[in-house]
């Protein structure tokens, strides 16, 4: 390949990494480029050389694309977890699509038709949790997003993205810190105690903030929920979490209760879900309900049926399709989540359920050993997808129907392979934007025995 470190090329960005980064080609070899859109003509600086790519950056916009849009508001606050964001919302939804179609046939090795993907008609303050870092700037409390591969805060004061009641919880922060004085923590130096703000909203805008520090100890701090209470209407709860560590996980292990209720309540379709301050539910609330609903009518439950759910989380899916038959079975690897769902099925009035605690690739196999077997499947996996032993363990019970819900369309397509080279075939695959604006797609897949 004909190019080094520091050459600048100009070339059209002809797609999307799986992290949202611009693609174009140099003689057939790929270069990624952060902040470039499909169409756009550009003149790149090479930055890295690998064996299989090049990594650039743009350093001038020749010709945008014409797909390109803007905004009222400032997009660079946002920071990176939106690549997309200034593409055209429709062409947006082509590219998940054609991405899911692509993966399948690449990867597995399945050609089934796609169907289009279900966006959202207002793309914007669809975020349900928000994790924002702290910190200072010309003496000020600032709270917005990291810049790219940075410690860096880019300010912000109002995020789209988010319901507006958690962008006046943001300034309430802002504000007690510098009223107080609170000691913000330095991402360099490793001192100081506030670090994030993680908010979680209710469909009634009730809301839940949790205030992560790196110690328990933390002054002035029922003077925050006083302001919380006084100056945001909503704040129902009020936590402190402690992290001491650095690395990806904004919230540590140890929660405090400093205020309201401990948990906060709210819904997908008719049922309801307390959430407690570690709880995973999905952030948005209005595409988690179009995705739990084709995952259903895929399942096509009867009275008959006993349901194995998979990865079952706070048992979202499991009391989505509990009233269609005979009995769920959810297994679930985080304990917290286990009572969580227990409680939430006692919550909404639902006996034909039951939750198992334990790693599903290890458990599953062990209870049908047992005899507890089922005839049909919901698999609910992390992006690695499943392991090879729980597929094995699922083959082995060659249960008549399963429903795939992948937030991965690689290692969906990857699983999917197996599955259909032990005699499934795949019937029909829905998307659904549960994240516009960055590059990753959720799908239902529908599975059956041949």
């Amino acid at each position: 390949m004909n190019i080094d470190i520091g050459d600048i090329i100009e070339g059209e960005i002809i797609d999307f990494t799986h992290e949202g980064n611009g693609v174009m080609k140099v003689d057939g070899f790929p270069v990624f480029v952060e902040d470039a859109l499909i169409g756009d003509v550009i003149k790149v600086k090479i930055t890295q050389m690998k064996k299989s790519f090049a990594l650039g950056i743009v350093e001038s916009l020749e010709k945008p694309s014409t797909n390109r849009v803007e905004y009222k508001f400032d997009t660079e606050a946002l920071g990176g977890g939106v690549p997309l964001l200034g593409y055209s919302y429709d062409k947006q939804l082509e590219w998940k699509r054609n991405k899911v179609i692509q993966d399948l046939h690449r990867i597995g090795g399945v050609d089934v038709a796609v169907n289009p993907v279900i966006g959202m008609g207002h793309p914007f303050r669809y975020r349900n949790h928000s994790q924002v870092p702290i910190g200072k700037f010309d003496g000020k409390a600032i709270t917005g997003y990291y810049k790219r591969k940075s410690s860096d805060i880019v300010p912000m004061e109002e995020d789209h993205l988010q319901p507006e009641v958690a962008d006046s919880i943001l300034k309430t922060v802002r504000d007690w810190i510098d009223k107080y004085n609170v000691s913000v923590y330095d991402r360099e130096t490793k001192e100081g105690i506030v670090r994030h703000i993680g908010i979680r909203t209710n469909e009634n805008n009730e809301s839940m903030v949790i205030l992560v520090t790196t110690f328990s100890t933390l002054p002035n701090k029922f003077q925050l929920v006083h302001m919380l209470v006084k100056d945001c209407p909503g704040v129902v709860s009020v936590y402190q979490n402690i992290n001491p560590m650095d690395g990806k996980f904004t919230y540590g292990r140890q929660y405090i209760h400093l205020f309201g209720k401990e948990t906060l309540t709210d819904y997908i379709g008719d049922l309801q879900f307390k959430i407690s301050p570690d709880s995973f539910f999905q952030i948005n609330r209005q595409q988690v309900g179009v995705l739990y609903g084709k995952a259903r009518e895929y399942l096509q439950g009867s009275e008959e049926d006993i349901v194995y759910d998979l990865y079952s989380g706070i048992g979202t899916i499991s009391l989505f399709v509990a009233g269609d038959v005979n009995k769920v079975i959810g297994i679930e690897s985080v304990q917290a989540a286990v009572k969580n769902a227990e409680e939430n099925a006692k919550l909404n009035g639902i006996e034909n359920v039951e939750f198992h605690h334990g790693k599903a690739e290890d458990l599953f196999p062990q209870m049908i050993n047992k005899g507890m077997k089922a005839n049909k499947i919901i698999l609910d996996p992390p992006r690695k997808g499943c392991d090879k032993e729980l597929i094995q363990a699922i083959l082995a019970m060659q249960p008549d129907r399963i429903v795939y819900v992948s937030c991965n369309p690689s290692t969906l397509a990857r699983d999917l392979k197996i599955l259909v080279e032990d005699g499934y075939s795949v019937k029909k695959v829905q998307p659904v934007d549960m994240f516009p604006h960055s590059a990753h797609i959720e799908c239902a897949c529908l599975i059956e025995k041949k």
